[in-house]
């Protein structure tokens, strides 16, 4: 009977999440492909119209990219996203295809990269195929029987080494003594194949279609490096580029065939682990060539042989589709470069889904997609918001059928919980925010009887109402010694049973509401019993050093009370055990306790090592190599909390009700003069401005039309703002 329940569950959540039905295309391939891994396909159609359209919208899916081109315009680099909105169902997007259409003849070319193999955030169907479809009431362009399709040989396996298991791409190998040249291009007058291989899509293994949730990549253009400079031997190009940034590698070169050109960037080992690289075979004379796997890193490394003359070289800036805020600046240089590297870090771990870092897995780890959907209220236009939206359906639709939740998703060779992770996916920090910060809620009637279950049936509690400890499958709290998972656990627990509360009230669930507020009640009244020593926080058993994670999560969570902050603070200038994922909850918790000086204090001595280095992102650990964590990439989504800190607390912005109708600016400048920070709210812009002499304070805040600022003061005073450019003074 759960199975069943589980299934229909499962059958209505793809439902909400915009699954398609009615499709007139097919997918299409060839008799030739088998479908295995790093396969490309070429497919092409001739289409006559009797006029040029007013608008015609195409729905396009593959499995697992793919470039499109009419009438030789490229329309789209790199569309598709990684496979898995659920177990068995896949992307498509919608494009807007009127614009390149003409009168008369018409040639639409599609390119085809089927990774064929699962991964940390694919799983994989098993066909590579393309499905096309582009209807109107004058017009229908679909793809079936009369597209012509072929395997394109060129693309192909490079040798070992091979990117990791955790990621389904390949490297790329392009040889071009097998180029098919013109083939996306008009006047083709080569052979290509008809189709041969075509599937109704409610036949099709790639199951159920959804429509795409976050907006197409954005594609900045091909250009020219930073700086270019060679190798002592002169085989090597490296190609500066102006910060760590998702590119595409392109050269132009003039050389006899048969010389092998490698491409890949200074984060090739990133984490410890091989990413994806690329390779050129040249054919005879002059020629140009883009590999279309995006790559990461602060450099591009051509390695040329003897015999090719390098006429250019540059490269692609791809990305999601989002614009930065102004940034957080004061009177404190290091802190607005560290504001910087954090966002920088935060939009490298953008694109299909947030990950945790861009080339050892780019994965969705919840942990880190915590931190990230924060942040990015604060460094990030409303498009950002979708993001963490697509995220929060994929973790719940691989909800497994004995009710527990785990990530990274989608997977198609993972499926192991972190309990803690998932706890704070699903709390305030995590589906709460999202919905607060957003005000979008269109998710919680989709996802919260699924939360519910996971809340209440998975998890179990004890006779004094504490959350039991779970090991799931990886009992991890964080990177590093010293962690009291005790502690986190109820932390973490009540947190999320705090926003499940909020959401069940959202739905008149009072039942529900009523419950969860008894459980978390009990949990208030066990929790200093249980845990408190007079002097810290520390789990009956736990034999470890004082743990400052546990300690921030007592307060952010709102189970210590303020008589215990002095103790409190006492450990935070003594501990310094949590990695940079967790130092964002002990950076909060001090600013909560009214501690803003020692909180900069400390976020300078634990970041600056990490900052002394010549990078424009953010690390895994507090270093590189043995100081790092976890293979220790240097560009971590979760290391970015200070960004959220510095707007948030420092500067003090923070809504006071969904989508910061109502908002709050409460500044804490500790020993700051002067601070600024903006925030793009779905209700506008809003710009803060903080000067501070001695103990007063001018506070300058742009107010969005239709919304309304409380400023509050150290002093307790509090003055209310309506729409417009305002300055305020107190102490």
């Amino acid at each position: 009977m759960k199975k069943m329940v589980y299934l229909l569950m499962l059958l209505c959540f793809i439902t909400l999440c915009q699954a398609e039905t009615g499709w007139k295309g097919k997918w299409i391939s060839v008799e030739q492909s088998q479908s295995k891994p790093n396969t490309w396909l070429a497919f092409r159609k001739e289409v006559m119209l009797a006029a040029k359209p007013d608008g015609l919208t195409a729905r396009i899916a593959a499995d697992s990219k793919y470039w499109l081109w009419i009438n030789n315009e490229p329309v789209v680099f790199e569309g598709g996203l990684k496979r898995g909105p659920a177990r068995n169902a896949t992307y498509y997007d919608e494009i807007e295809i009127a614009p390149y259409l003409t009168q008369g003849e018409n040639t639409i070319a599609v390119l085809v990269w089927h990774f064929g193999k699962n991964g940390f955030n694919h799983i994989n169907s098993g066909t590579a195929a393309l499905l096309f479809e582009a209807v109107n009431a004058d017009i229908e362009i679909v793809s079936d029987e009369s597209w012509k399709a072929m395997l394109y040989g060129a693309y192909q396996d490079t040798e070992a080494p091979f990117p990791n298991y955790r990621m389904p791409e390949s490297n790329i190998r392009f040889d071009a003594r097998k180029e098919v040249a013109g083939w996306n291009r008009m006047g083709f007058t080569g052979r290509m194949p008809d189709v041969s291989y075509f599937v109704h899509v409610e036949d099709a293994p790639q199951g159920q279609l959804v429509k795409r949730p976050i907006p197409m990549f954005k594609d900045y253009g091909l250009r020219d490096y930073t700086d270019i400079r060679k190798s002592a031997d002169g085989d090597t190009l490296f190609c500066k580029l102006p910060y760590n940034c998702q590119i595409t590698p392109y050269l132009k070169v003039k050389a006899k065939a048969g010389a092998m050109i490698n491409m890949l960037t200074d984060n090739y080992m990133g984490g410890g682990s091989p990413n994806v690289r690329a390779e050129y075979i040249i054919r005879d004379g002059e020629q140009a060539y883009e590999s279309f796997g995006w790559m990461n890193g602060h450099e591009v490394w051509y390695v040329i042989p003897d015999g090719v003359e390098v006429m250019e070289v540059k490269y692609r800036e791809t990305g999601y589709n989002t614009e930065f805020v102004e940034p957080f600046q004061c009177n404190d240089p290091f802190l607005n470069e560290l504001w910087k590297r954090s966002a920088r870090t935060l939009y490298i771990t953008m694109r299909d889904n947030y990950m945790d870092c861009p080339d050892r897995e780019r994965s969705q780890w919840w942990g880190d997609e915590v931190n990230e959907l924060g942040e990015a209220f604060y460094a990030l236009t409303p498009s950002s918001h979708q993001l963490a939206l697509k995220g929060i359906y994929e973790l719940m639709n691989w909800q497994r059928a004995d009710g527990v939740i785990f990530s990274p998703v989608p997977a198609g060779n993972w499926n192991r919980e972190l309990p803690l992770q998932m706890l704070a996916s699903v709390g305030w920090y995590g589906f709460y925010t999202q919905y607060f910060y957003s005000a979008d809620s269109s998710f919680v009637p989709v996802i919260y009887d699924r939360l519910h279950r996971y809340l209440h049936d998975v998890w179990k509690v004890d006779f004094n109402g504490l959350a039991i400890e779970r090991t799931g499958e990886w009992n991890w709290g964080d990177w590093g010694n010293n962690i009291d998972l005790g502690v986190l656990t109820n932390c973490w627990y009540y947190l999320a049973l705090k926003a499940e509360r909020e959401f069940a009230l959202q739905l008149n669930k009072t039942s529900d509401a009523s419950e969860i507020r008894n459980m978390m009640s009990r949990i208030e009244a066990a929790f200093d019993r249980q845990f408190w020593t007079g002097t810290a926080y520390r789990s009956p058993g736990y034999e470890g050093e004082t743990d400052d994670r546990a300690q921030a999560m007592a307060v952010v969570s709102g189970l210590a009370g303020k008589d215990k902050y002095p103790a409190l603070t006492k450990v935070f200038k003594t501990a310094y055990h949590a990695s940079p994922y967790m130092e964002k909850y002990v950076l909060e918790a001090l600013c909560m306790m009214g501690e803003a000086t020692f909180a900069m204090e400390r976020m300078k001595s634990r970041y600056a090592n990490m900052m002394n280095f010549d990078y424009t992102t953010l690390f895994e650990g507090w270093g590189i190599g043995d100081e790092g964590f976890g293979g220790g990439t240097i560009n971590h989504a979760w290391s970015g909390g200070p960004l959220t800190v510095l707007s948030q607390k420092i500067c003090g912005i923070e809504p006071l009700s969904p989508g910061f109708l109502s908002f709050r600016v409460a500044p804490q400048m500790g020993s700051l003069t002067e601070a600024s920070a903006s925030v793009a709210s779905v209700n506008g812009e809003i710009k803060v401005n903080v000067k501070k002499n001695r103990k007063m304070l001018s506070v300058s805040v742009t107010v969005p039309i239709g919304t309304s600022c409380e400023v509050s003061f150290p002093s307790g005073k509090k003055v209310s703002l309506s729409s417009g450019e305002h300055t305020v003074q107190g102490n």
